[in-house]
């Protein structure tokens, strides 16, 4: 029951952002992060576990993407996957190939598709890595978490500050009379000392 509930919101998900135009900016494609990604580590589901793991060490990459022979994802093996799946279980990295521990059918995005839908819905479904795929489901880029913090900080910044100038300007009369009170404090406070 719960993946066929899933499966509607899947759906729902994607008929949304189908109909969303999203403006310049908004979409994935046009993050300055995108542009400068680098080339996600592929391979086939047959691959060895030893070997997908060798290459994110030397690359210093989290995760790697599984792809089929027409190099469309389907899944995905990240080192927590190697902790969680492999290591715990007590696999052989060896000879344990990929498809044993990936995340089948990951949730993947359009490079067009608008980065507030996704980080609402990798923040709901609470998943760090998000395969950008072409129209063909080829696999252009991964956007990490990381990515879409770059786009809230200034968003989380210009907030806060909207909040304190609203918190000043609807207690206005609070501040001017808690301010007139200790700069009388003050002025008496220096009168009875230069008098004493």
């Amino acid at each position: 029951m719960p993946s066929r509930i899933k499966s509607i919101e899947l759906e729902e998900d994607q008929k949304r952002m189908k109909k969303a135009n999203p403006r310049p900016g908004n979409r994935l494609m046009d993050r300055p992060e995108y542009a400068s990604k680098l080339t996600p580590l592929t391979f086939t589901e047959s691959t060895t576990v030893l070997d997908a793991a060798a290459a994110m060490t030397k690359k210093n990459y989290g995760s790697v993407i599984v792809v089929d022979d027409d190099n469309r994802v389907i899944g995905v093996v990240t080192e927590r996957d190697v902790m969680n799946k492999l290591v715990v279980s007590g696999l052989d990295a060896e000879t344990t190939a990929l498809s044993a521990i990936m995340t089948e059918n990951p949730r993947t995005a359009k490079e067009t598709d608008d980065l507030i839908d996704w980080l609402r819905i990798m923040s709901n479904e609470r998943f760090r890595r998000l395969p950008v795929v072409d129209d063909q489901g080829r696999i252009k880029a991964v956007f990490t978490q990381g990515d879409f913090v770059s786009y809230t900080w200034p968003d989380l910044l210009y907030q806060m500050r909207s909040i304190a100038t609203a918190t000043i300007t609807k207690n206005f009369g609070v501040f001017l009379i808690a301010g007139g009170i200790a700069l009388y404090t003050v002025i008496v406070l220096l009168a009875v000392g230069f008098f004493t």
